[in-house]
């Protein structure tokens, strides 16, 4: 009963949270989902932070091909909805916030389009990071010998992280031939946590949105499906199209087969969809409570004080949160693919090998 009253209390001040944030909003008129989408969504240019009013942000480099050929110029062409070279960023509708142009009818039409995105600066920064980081451990077992004592620090907590992935989580979920996948899972792995981690930072060059972004999760998640089935074994494919079932769910209506066929595509599907929404929730709910300090902070200081103790205490949890998080979805991410991996290898197989 005691667990339930104080679960009533908590829902009851969340709710009073949130009616008050939202009445507060309407107030000052600071728009949140403008806030918080504007740094989930990708953009042709880098915002840092505003001084004296006025925004402080690095333009990006637009590669276009459109109608009238190839376009390369900074994306700073392109503020404040100008128009350069016939090209423009779209402010509403289906292409909104993308680089459009017009056709012979006047309507928008998209460009193939190649630019250094925000996300996709964020991607070169952080590979760069996890290349350095990797290749000065590297360097450490180089220049030590492994006998005279084990590593310190920042290499000794990358050693024991490797470690516990490739013994616990690859060997565990692969299987016999798991020294094959081990380079691509532990890839995986360190590339998806320095994202996550990444994308925590408040500041240049962190606080990117790469992992919660839809498109970096589905090509990771191909990456998965891929090597999970062009490397599958006869074995893995008798038990998708001839299931040992009973013959009567096999023909004349192949109704097994076709549901396994259909999970050969949903696994890869749930991988990205899952690391997606857990990061991109994750941001949202951060910037949206930290937005209360600012919508609070222009009614006055009876409100202001209360509601930004409350955000700051709420903020700081859910960036712990987030940290764990962060760790959570790499660990996951490979863990599952290392699964359906494994899957793709039946020891019955391996077994008569």
């Amino acid at each position: 009963m005691k667990r339930i009253k104080y679960l009533f209390i908590t829902a009851i001040a969340l709710m009073v949270f949130a009616t008050g944030t939202a009445k507060a909003e309407k107030d000052t008129g600071i728009d949140v989902a403008e806030i918080v989408f504007g740094h989930i969504e990708d953009s042709y240019e880098w915002h840092i932070t505003n001084i004296g009013g006025k925004p402080l942000r690095i333009p990006l480099p637009v590669i276009v091909k459109s109608s009238t050929g190839w376009h390369v110029f900074s994306s700073a062409r392109l503020e404040n909805g100008a128009e350069y070279e016939g090209l423009y960023i779209a402010s509403e509708g289906a292409n909104a916030k993308k680089i459009v142009e017009r056709d012979a009818s006047g309507n928008e039409v998209l460009p193939l389009d190649i630019s250094i995105t925000k996300n996709v600066l964020a991607l070169f920064i952080n590979s760069a990071i996890l290349l350095i980081v990797m290749l000065s451990c590297a360097r450490w077992y180089k220049r030590h010998e492994v006998s005279k004592g084990a590593p310190k620090g920042g290499v000794g907590m990358i050693e024991a992280t490797v470690l516990y992935i490739y013994e616990d989580v690859i060997k565990a979920s692969v299987g016999a031939q798991y020294q094959r996948y081990a380079p691509y899972l532990l890839t995986a792995f360190f590339f998806i946590l320095v994202n996550n981690l990444m994308g925590l930072l408040p500041f240049f060059p962190g606080g990117a949105n790469v992992t919660g972004n839809i498109a970096i999760t589905v090509v990771l998640a191909l990456f998965t499906f891929v090597l999970t089935n062009v490397t599958g074994s006869r074995e893995y494919w008798k038990d998708i199209f001839w299931p040992e079932v009973p013959t009567w769910l096999k023909a004349p209506v192949p109704l097994m087969p076709l549901i396994e066929f259909i999970g050969v595509f949903t696994k890869p599907f749930t991988l990205a969809m899952r690391l997606f929404a857990n990061l991109m929730a994750g941001h949202a709910g951060i910037l949206s409570i930290v937005c209360v300090i600012f919508i609070t902070a222009q009614l006055g200081a009876g409100i202001c004080a209360p509601m930004s103790l409350i955000a700051v205490i709420f903020g700081i949890f859910l960036n712990a949160l987030e940290v764990l998080v962060a760790f959570i979805q790499a660990y996951v991410f490979t863990l599952l693919s290392a699964i359906f991996i494994g899957m793709a290898h039946p020891k019955a197989e391996i077994e008569k090998k």
